[in-house]
């Protein structure tokens, strides 16, 4: 910094006034690119350890997760969080700990011992969870499932709303018989199958659908499954016109049992899956319409209550879900 200040002919508080931006200084204009040329001359960077040695913040913001960051789509979730946090002049300290309670263990610790400011503490999918215990001591916000004590905020996916509006998107087309082959089995509590199945209810009875347990079915979220349920609903004496599919990996299977048959989605019978999976869902032939998780938004809407201070203020936050339009829907009129 005093070679700056040398090199720009200024004093040493000048420079400190300009590279930490302070607001009302009475460094005019020409003096602060006289400072900023003799930056860039010079190559000069400030030194963050030392500066959170100082003032006791490091910049950094954790991110603990299962496997969010190794996973193919789940990984926006790290993306959401890495552009908020570069936006507001943090950085990501990032460790996937693979569902193991060590390892878990020694992240939160060094995290607690770089003086992060507060930890996004993240799930590949959505369930209730427990935070650890040594999160206790630090602001802390779940993303992509619920803390089941409740004491700390959560923000997560609208499945409900996710599965209203996959399945109001069918209605609107014109079809009544619509089916749903959800993710999981009747007994499971996970929020996903659980919302979603709700929302698809919902739909039906505000359109005056009556809900028939016939077309209801039950997987775990795989492709064999989808062809497996999709085939056994074709054999329905008053088949499905319409299936929501409780994810996009069922949707396939479910193009897949409408091809064995000689159907095809779009056209024959129309299929909504929910996740949006990248690798999966525009690639589909016709493209897959589907629910979109707002992975992104999710990421910054927890930093945000972070960076606010409002961490451990017991919020649950649901973020809505997406439409995402392809050619797997049709008017229920046009099939013959």
């Amino acid at each position: 910094m005093w070679q700056v200040a040398e090199r720009a002919g200024v004093s040493q508080a000048t420079v400190s006034l300009v590279l930490n931006n302070v607001g009302g200084s009475r460094v005019n204009e020409t003096t602060r690119q006289r400072v900023m040329d003799a930056v860039a001359e010079l190559g000069y960077r400030t030194n963050a350890f030392a500066r959170s040695l100082r003032s006791g913040e490091s910049g950094l913001i954790g991110f603990i997760s299962d496997e969010v960051a190794s996973s193919p789509f789940a990984g926006r979730l790290l993306k959401g969080a890495q552009l908020l946090a570069w936006e507001t002049g943090n950085v990501i300290l990032s460790v996937d700990t693979f569902g193991e309670p060590d390892l878990e263990a020694a992240a939160i610790d060094t995290m607690l011992s770089y003086r992060v400011k507060g930890v996004v503490y993240a799930s590949m999918y959505h369930r209730m969870l427990d935070v650890p215990a040594g999160l206790d001591s630090i602001s802390t916000v779940v993303v992509n499932a619920q803390d089941r004590s409740g004491h700390m905020s959560s923000v997560f996916p609208d499945e409900e709303s996710g599965g209203y509006a996959a399945t109001h998107h069918l209605i609107e087309a014109g079809h009544t018989r619509i089916a749903m082959i959800n993710i999981q089995p009747p007994q499971s509590d996970l929020p996903a199958g659980v919302g979603r199945l709700a929302g698809y209810r919902r739909a039906l009875a505000e359109a005056g659908i009556a809900a028939d347990p016939r077309l209801l079915r039950s997987g775990t979220g795989i492709v064999e499954d989808g062809l497996a349920l999709t085939l056994d609903l074709l054999t329905e004496d008053n088949r499905p016109t319409a299936i929501f599919c409780g994810n996009d990996r069922t949707a396939w299977g479910a193009y897949r049992a409408l091809e064995s048959v000689g159907l095809r989605a779009g056209e024959d019978c129309s299929i909504v899956g929910f996740d949006n999976h990248e690798m999966l869902a525009p690639y589909l032939d016709l493209g897959l319409t589907t629910m979109e998780l707002p992975y992104e938004q999710m990421a910054r809407t927890a930093l945000g209550i972070l960076l606010d201070g409002a961490a451990n203020t017991s919020q649950k936050i649901p973020v809505e879900c997406s439409l995402i339009l392809r050619g797997s829907v049709t008017s229920a009129k046009v099939r013959a």
